[in-house]
């Protein structure tokens, strides 16, 4: 991917019309570069849910503009297609919750991302199982997720959003339920992912012990972004 991994301009978001109208997004600029990893901050309510909700292809903004590599994927409206193959394909998602299914063992939660994008089972399980290996849960590749600590499950479900090589992942909160050693564990994984495969990575979060570790901070407040510089702390 050439330039920046993800690029929003003059991004709104209005909810309803007239005097009911809420803007969730009032003029948001973003701008974060493959390999990278932005922490976006602010209180509840002030836009961040939303914002990456439209980065996400969830739902529609009312206008503005966003890039993906070189792609315009919205400018005053969709300019893909296909929007839940963008989601699937060019977006990795990670969550507060690991969100993996209790039926399928490990392997299989990461396997099926790949599968569903027309990969065989051979194709996705070896990437399932190098991904897997990369972040040093390889040895509970067969178990269930009930068997699993919660790094362990977070772990998987950082797998789980690479397992498409995405140029995007957006991370919502993926720290909250953690404590600090497992906390910045993750963060330091999605630095290394980041580098690794060349993605561009926001991370959503209120947690106060993985927000010094971020190089670029955006700060969000009444739907605007503002641009701040992070401690950049060592893992």
């Amino acid at each position: 991917m050439n330039g920046f991994g993800i690029r929003i301009e003059g991004l709104r978001k209005r909810y309803g019309d007239g005097e009911t109208a809420v803007n969730a997004l009032v003029d948001v600029n973003l701008t974060v570069a493959p390999g990278e990893v932005v922490g976006l901050i602010g209180p509840s309510g002030s836009g961040k849910s939303t914002l990456l909700k439209c980065l996400g292809a969830v739902i529609e903004p009312t206008s503005g503009r966003m890039t993906l590599g070189d792609d315009v994927i919205y400018d005053g409206g969709w300019k893909i297609s296909d929007l839940r193959a963008l989601r699937r394909d060019r977006i990795g998602f990670v969550f507060q919750a690991p969100y993996l299914i209790p039926f399928l063992d490990v392997t299989d939660n990461v396997a099926l991302l790949p599968m569903l994008a027309g990969h065989t089972n051979s194709e996705s399980r070896q990437r399932a199982l190098e991904l897997l290996d990369a972040l040093d849960v390889g040895h509970r590749a067969k178990a269930q997720p009930s068997q699993l600590s919660g790094g362990e499950q977070q772990r998987v479900a950082i797998a789980r959003a690479l397992a498409n090589y995405p140029p995007v992942v957006l991370a919502d909160e993926p720290t909250a339920p953690l404590d600090s050693e497992r906390a910045l564990s993750v963060i330091r994984i999605l630095n290394q992912m980041a580098q690794q495969y060349s993605a561009a990575v926001i991370v959503v979060t209120h947690d106060e012990k993985i927000i010094p570790t971020f190089k670029r901070l955006y700060h969000i407040r009444d739907g605007q972004t503002f641009e701040g510089h992070g401690e950049g702390r060592a893992l």
